[in-house]
């Protein structure tokens, strides 16, 4: 494995993880180095996983950023999540709540304290689905991705602070095929270009 990416903002060292190289617009090419941990759960916790247990040290946040579907919240529009649900763990039939993994010590939805001012905030619920259409009925949070939950997961195991940006790339409309994703990247990649402008600005502000 290549060295883990990190940035230090003030004094604060982060890592930022990305799911796919097709999120990584020009304009976040011009701020961050990102660690491309792949799509959907299972490849987002082998790639942040294998990443923290190697970084040495330990980076102080993760910056997790990306894309998401909402048909809640406008197009285009960037924001810190500030809870993170499984949709896809499902153990009632043996009692448990549904998105509660069976002996783990976690509700069914994680709260996340926000870190950014001046960015909007929003629930997100993560699974191995791309959901569209229809399929947003069945989701009481206001976005969906395929990462964000095992990212996390991850950083708590390891005691790394959270800190989630999703861009809305789709789910006004029911997804056809690629284009209907790809088509909002640009317009997602300006926007959370500008939301990391301001926690730079944030973290190296003075404090006295």
């Amino acid at each position: 494995m290549s060295e883990t990416p990190i940035l230090t903002w003030g004094k604060t060292r982060i890592l930022f993880a990305m799911a796919t190289d097709q999120e990584y617009g020009d304009e976040l090419q011009k701020r961050i180095p990102p660690l491309i941990v792949g799509v959907g759960p299972v490849e987002a916790a082998l790639g942040i996983g294998a990443a923290l247990a190697t970084a040495q040290p330990l980076p102080d946040l993760v910056v997790s950023l990306g894309s998401a579907g909402s048909a809640k919240l406008e197009q285009g529009s960037v924001h810190e999540i500030t809870s993170v649900s499984y949709r896809d763990m499902d153990a009632s039939p043996l009692g448990f709540e549904k998105g509660v993994t069976p002996f783990l010590d976690q509700p069914a939805t994680i709260p996340l304290t926000p870190m950014i001012d001046g960015v909007a905030s929003a629930s997100l619920s993560t699974g191995a689905d791309i959901i569209s259409g229809d399929a947003y009925s069945a989701i009481d949070a206001d976005l969906v991705d395929m990462e964000s939950f095992s990212i996390v997961r991850a950083c708590q195991t390891f005691g790394v602070a959270f800190c989630g940006l999703r861009g809305v790339s789709d789910g006004a409309e029911e997804l056809r095929h690629y284009g209907d994703w790809a088509d909002y990247l640009h317009i997602v990649d300006e926007k959370l270009a500008a939301a990391l402008d301001l926690l730079k600005a944030q973290l190296e502000r003075p404090t006295h």
